[in-house]
C-alpha cells in the first residue's frame, strides 16, 4: 500500500474569513522547491576569516556602484538591499519565507505572565523561571536590534493521518516528529544564514553579533513570526499562514538594524474548529491553552502519571496531538515539507503492540536524531499503555500489556494494570 498523500480534515469553507486561492494552486506543489533564478546575479568569490574559521562569502555585485554595489549608498550599507540578499539565501537553504522585525515583545509577555499566574504551563517551570528573559531579548545578545525570522514547513507524506487516527491498533505520532529532529535541521540552516549576513556586512565594514534559535531558548517566535509578517497567532495558539500551520519557526537575533517587515494581519475570521476539535477541550478560549490538559503535554512534557481521567481521550496518541491542526481549513493549502523531516521507522501507522515491544536499547537506536528520543524509554512506553488500554482487544493487545506488568518502574506497572483493567471491563 502506497502511502496516502495529504487530506484535509473539513472541505468546507472557512467562515467569516478570507481564502486566497490561486489558479491552478495544484502547480506550487512541484513549484515550492525551486529557487529563485539566479542568472542575473554574478557573483564574485572572496574568502574572509570569521570566528568560526575559513568561510566562503559572496561579495560585491558586479553590477554595483563605485561605492560598494547594491549593499551600500553613499559609503552605508543599504539595509533594504541586504534584506533581500537575506531572503535569498533563506531561499537556497530550503526557507519557505523569511521575515524581519524588531525585538519590542512587551505586549505579548503581559499575556505570557498572566498564563503562567494561572499555572496553565503545568509542570513546565522553565517556562516560569525564564517569563522574564523572554521579555527581554537583549539579555539573550547585548546589543540585539532586529530578529529575522524564518519558516520551514513539514507536512511528510505519510498515511492519511485521520485514518492512523480511527484506526485504534495503530500509532499516533504528532507528524512534525516523524522524521530528524528539527531543532537540528532549523538551527543547522540558519547558523548559515547568519554567516552568510556576518560575512557580507564585516565586508561592508559593519561587524555584527548574533545568536540562532530553534525552539531551543526561551523565545516568543509566535510573536516574532507575527511581527516580521511571517505568520499569525490562530486560535489555537499556533504560527499560521494562507499555507497552514505544518512549519517550524526559527530566529536570528542579531545587532544590525534591519527594517522590519509589516506585521501579519489576523485570517481566522470567527472559525473556531480547533476549538471544537481539541479531544480534551484544552483550547479553553480563544487564543489560550491550559498546557495541563494538552494531549501534546501530558505525552511529552508531563513525566509523572497521566491523569486517569484524561486517558480514554488520549486514544492511540502516543506522542502530541494534531487535531487541532488537522481541522483547519488553511491546511488544505499545506506544502509536502522538506525532506530532512520525511517518515523514519515506519512510525506514520505502526501498530502498537510493535512500539511497545521495543527495547531501551532498540528506542535508542531507532530514535536517534529524532525528537521523540527525548522523552526516553519510560514515557514512551507509558503513553503506548494508556494508548494500548484504548486499543481494540485483542490477544496481541493483551499479551503485549502482561508482559510489562511486573516492570521495575512502578509508574509503567499503574499504567499497564490501568490498560488491563479498561480490556478486563
Amino acid at each position: 500500500m502506497t502511502k496516502c498523500t495529504q487530506q484535509c480534515a473539513h472541505q468546507g469553507g472557512l467562515a467569516g474569513a478570507e481564502i486566497a486561492i490561486q489558479a491552478n494552486h495544484h502547480a506550487w506543489r512541484k513549484q515550492w522547491r525551486e529557487r529563485a533564478p539566479q542568472a542575473a546575479r554574478r557573483y564574485r568569490v572572496g574568502q574572509v576569516q570569521g570566528e568560526a574559521g575559513l568561510v566562503i562569502i559572496r561579495t560585491m555585485h558586479e553590477r554595483g556602484s563605485q561605492t560598494g554595489g547594491d549593499d551600500e549608498v553613499n559609503g552605508q550599507i543599504d539595509h533594504a538591499a541586504m534584506v533581500n540578499r537575506i531572503r535569498d539565501w533563506g531561499r537556497e537553504l530550503g526557507f519557505a519565507s523569511i521575515g524581519i522585525s524588531g525585538v519590542d515583545v512587551a505586549a505579548t509577555a503581559g499575556r505570557l505572565a498572566r498564563w503562567i499566574e494561572l499555572g496553565r504551563h503545568g509542570e513546565m517551570d522553565y517556562m516560569a523561571k525564564h517569563v522574564a528573559l523572554r521579555a527581554a531579548p537583549q539579555d539573550l545578545l547585548s546589543g540585539v536590534r532586529s530578529v529575522i525570522s524564518a519558516r520551514l514547513p513539514y507536512w511528510p507524506d505519510a498515511c492519511d493521518a485521520e485514518q492512523v487516527l480511527a484506526d485504534r491498533s495503530r500509532a499516533y505520532v504528532s507528524r512534525y516528529a516523524l522524521g530528524r529532529d528539527y531543532h537540528k535541521t532549523v538551527r543547522s540552516r540558519l547558523r548559515k544564514l547568519a554567516e552568510h549576513l556576518r560575512a557580507a556586512a564585516g565586508a561592508l565594514g559593519q561587524p555584527m553579533t548574533y545568536r540562532v534559535f530553534s525552539d531551543s531558548a526561551p523565545v516568543l517566535e509566535t510573536e516574532f513570526a507575527q511581527q516580521s509578517g511571517l505568520a499569525w497567532r490562530g486560535k489555537h495558539t499556533l504560527s499560521l499562514t494562507r499555507e497552514g500551520s505544518w512549519h517550524f519557526l526559527g530566529e536570528i537575533y542579531t545587532t544590525l538594524p534591519l527594517p522590519p517587515d509589516q506585521p501579519a494581519k489576523e485570517h481566522c475570521g470567527d472559525c473556531r474548529r480547533c476549538l471544537d476539535a481539541c479531544p480534551t477541550a484544552a483550547i479553553v478560549a480563544p487564543y489560550e491553552v491550559d498546557a495541563r490538559l494538552c494531549i501534546s503535554y501530558l505525552t511529552i512534557e508531563l513525566h509523572g502519571a497521566i491523569p486517569v481521567a484524561l486517558r480514554p481521550l488520549i486514544g492511540n496518541r502516543i506522542y502530541g496531538c494534531d487535531d487541532c491542526q488537522l481541522c483547519c481549513p488553511w491546511n488544505r493549502f499545506a506544502r509536502i515539507g522538506d525532506c530532512d523531516f520525511a517518515v523514519r521507522n515506519g512510525l506514520d501507522a505502526a501498530p502498537l503492540p510493535t512500539l511497545f515491544a521495543w527495547s531501551e536499547a532498540e528506542f535508542n537506536a531507532r530514535l536517534a536524531g529524532s525528537a521523540i528520543r527525548r522523552i526516553g524509554h519510560l514515557r514512551w512506553l507509558r503513553n503506548l499503555a494508556v494508548a494500548l488500554g484504548n486499543a481494540p482487544g485483542s490477544p496481541e493487545v493483551i499479551a503485549a500489556l502482561r508482559g510489562r506488568q511486573d516492570d521495575p518502574s512502578a509508574l509503567l506497572r499503574e499504567h499497564v494494570a490501568w490498560a488491563l483493567a479498561q480490556h478486563a471491563a
